[in-house]
């Protein structure tokens, strides 16, 4: 399986999730935000943490105009697996491919620390291998984490069970709890959370190597 990293100016993560993908087993090419196309055979598109293009404008907006973006949204049409964390949550927002919008944390203060998540759904290629009602713990580090959608829209996540993960002790005033949600069919996912910080023993904890593990084996199903 191959994945692709996409860098823009200001990602602070792209290194972390490249090398989290490669110790699930995935090969990985690195990606610019000027290519215009992603190189042959990608299964899932990885879009990083950090700040890209400094967070001007909204968190992710500029990003989401960049060269590589038309492509990413060509390959979450045709059924490619997209991933997006933190900032890259922000920008698949942006790019239309999830809804709802990540806004300034209700407390008004960065939120960085360790972070229990819960899992609500192991139907997708993100979290099969976890169990469900599953409790993780999950580094965050974001200021504009607060996911925000309107009544109808958060209906329809709960009724097709496209809200993956929620947090148990609310960081950011997230409605719902809502730390991560997917796409109408499953193949994407956007999450505030960081599992690339969570998927080697030196970090201090492994619960987020689950998550890569779960592409590897659920891409390979598919």
């Amino acid at each position: 399986m191959k994945a692709a990293v996409v860098t823009f100016p200001g990602s602070n993560c792209d290194r972390d999730l490249a090398v989290a993908f490669e110790r699930a087993g995935f090969a990985v090419a690195r990606v610019w935000h000027k290519d215009s196309a992603l190189p042959p055979g990608v299964d899932v598109v990885g879009v990083p943490g950090g700040f890209s293009f400094g967070d001007y404008l909204r968190c992710g907006a500029i990003a989401a105009q960049s060269p590589i973006a038309a492509a990413v949204k060509a390959h979450a049409a045709r059924g490619g697996y997209v991933l997006g964390i933190c900032n890259g949550f922000q920008v698949l927002t942006e790019m239309g491919l999830l809804p709802g919008a990540l806004m300034r944390n209700a407390g008004l203060k960065f939120a960085c620390k360790r972070q229990a998540l819960r899992v609500e759904t192991t139907g997708s290629a993100f979290t099969s291998q976890y169990g469900l009602g599953q409790e993780l713990q999950i580094p965050i580090a974001h200021h504009d984490g607060n996911y925000t959608i309107d009544a109808e829209g958060l209906a329809r996540l709960k009724a097709e069970e496209r809200i993956a993960l929620t947090y148990v002790g609310n960081p950011n005033g997230s409605m719902a709890d809502i730390a991560g949600v997917l796409s109408e069919n499953r193949r994407v996912l956007g999450m505030m959370p960081h599992p690339e910080r969570a998927a080697d023993p030196v970090h201090g904890g492994t619960d987020g190597a689950g998550m890569f593990a779960s592409l590897m084996g659920g891409m390979a199903l598919a």
